[in-house]
């Protein structure tokens, strides 16, 4: 099964064993998102990516203007380590990542997690990409993909154990909208998929088409 199939079983899943109320606050809460203006605001194709340096799992300065200089980039936000989608998500780019690297693409993921956490990640995984720590969602914001989780919601992440706070290092609840994105040497963005659903998720597959279609186009 691919991931986007994987992601559709996890849904089902998880929507057996939540109550009702919780699933009406949730699907409240996903349609205001969904008729926020935020899709509009952030990146999209044909828009250059900011010049961004962030701290890896092990704390060492990585700078995406510096990876361009070697091809492609393929970028990946996700929310957190608490979040099923966002592993499942993960567990499936590093199964993809020879696929991507024969691109002559470099991949990295970018969460607001502290890099301790993202480090856990990172081993519990065996990720042999870069896992980013984006303190306070600085460059998740230059992208246009924060939003705030509603003051209703967060008894609910409380409740499944989830301290939004204490993963991030800050206390504002904002997270980024999962995002993919693949640049091309100029920063310029060639592909994006961005979504107000945080169950949706580019299929590695389509990461791949676009590398490819890029090379054609170079």
């Amino acid at each position: 099964m691919g991931l986007t199939q994987d992601l559709a079983n996890l849904a089902v899943d998880i929507a057996a064993q939540m109550p009702d109320d919780v699933k009406a606050q949730m699907t409240a809460a996903a349609e205001t998102l969904v008729n926020s203006s935020i899709l509009a605001q952030s990146l999209n194709v044909g828009d250059k990516i900011p010049d961004v340096t962030l701290p890896n799992a092990t704390k060492q300065w990585v700078s995406l203007p510096t990876l361009l200089k070697t091809g492609p980039l393929v970028i990946s936000f996700y929310r957190g380590s608490w979040c099923p989608y966002c592993n499942l998500e993960l567990r499936a780019l590093q199964q993809a990542l020879p696929e991507i690297q024969a691109q002559g693409a470099t991949l990295v993921a970018i969460s607001p997690e502290m890099p301790d956490n993202s480090l856990s990640t990172a081993e519990k995984y065996e990720l042999a990409f870069p896992v980013l720590s984006d303190e306070k969602n600085r460059v998740a914001k230059a992208f246009g993909l924060v939003f705030t989780i509603p003051e209703a919601l967060r008894p609910i992440y409380d409740s499944f154990g989830i301290d939004i706070p204490t993963y991030n290092g800050d206390d504002s609840f904002e997270l980024p909208l999962p995002a993919t994105y693949v640049v091309a040497t100029d920063g310029t963005i060639v592909h994006a998929f961005v979504n107000t659903d945080y169950q949706q998720r580019q299929d590695p597959e389509g990461i791949v088409a676009a590398l490819k279609q890029l090379a054609v186009a170079a």
